[in-house]
């Protein structure tokens, strides 16, 4: 059941996903893994919407060159670990949900436990490496993904439902030269955020269309979006043999 405070304070969406809608979320468990640029708009606002069980994966610490972009993080939090800098303020931000932060490196054991665990798995990631390894774990429990990546004004949004949807590595086989740091206007992990959790929502509560086998393109430059069709590989190592 909702509470009071509940109904009132997720009163604007109940009139779209209905009472229904907001006990899914509720009841629903998410993992974000990467608390920076993409993972801090995305856990804020799993929390605005009221997604019950929030777990935030990252190891590493604030730092000043973070701030333009990683909003959960502020300068009295330079040199604390972002996993616990973010968890203070998201259950301060909504007292209803709960937030477990777990401050290590995203390697394979610790995903497995945690991925097992939860219904969704968000990427918050600024590394393919660690994307392509998440996106092997969750195609391997059946556990949906979304990925977002970002770089200066540009960002892809692709959701993977395992046996469903093409997953990372149809579309990115092998982890493309990493940039580092790479430039970004702080803006644009903001919008991929959004998208991620509006796909979050309509997959957790069945509201809406979510944007299955299409990857998402948006070019902040010259404010565009556009989208791919992309299909599953069959001779993809990760997804090709699930049906």
């Amino acid at each position: 059941m909702l509470s009071p405070l509940e109904l009132e304070r997720y009163d604007r969406q109940i009139r779209l996903i209905g009472v229904e809608g907001q006990l899914k979320l509720k009841r629903s468990k998410v993992l974000v893994v990467g608390i920076g640029g993409l993972g801090s708009p995305i856990a804020l606002y799993l929390a605005a919407a009221g997604f019950g069980n929030i777990y935030l994966v990252d190891s590493e610490d604030v730092e000043l060159s973070n701030l333009n972009r990683q909003i959960l993080h502020w300068t009295e939090d330079i040199g604390r670990p972002k996993a616990l800098s973010a968890s203070w303020k998201l259950r301060r931000f909504n007292p209803e949900v709960s937030v477990e932060a777990i401050k290590c490196r995203a390697e394979e054991d610790i995903l497995r436990r945690f991925i097992a665990r939860v219904d969704l798995v968000m990427d918050g990631l600024d590394n393919w490496k660690t994307r392509l390894l998440v996106n092997k774990v969750c195609v391997e429990l059946g556990k949906p993904f979304i990925h977002a990546g970002i770089y200066g004004l540009y960002g892809q949004l692709l959701v993977v439902v395992p046996g469903k949807t093409p997953c990372l590595h149809c579309l990115i086989p092998k982890p493309p030269p990493e940039i580092r740091p790479f430039p970004v206007i702080g803006t644009t992990p903001g919008v991929m955020a959004m998208l991620q959790v509006t796909e979050a929502i309509k997959l957790i509560t069945g509201y809406g269309i979510p944007a299955l086998g299409r990857l998402i393109v948006y070019d902040g430059y010259s404010m565009t979006f556009n989208e791919l069709k992309v299909a599953r590989k069959g001779d993809c190592p990760v997804c090709g043999s699930i049906r």
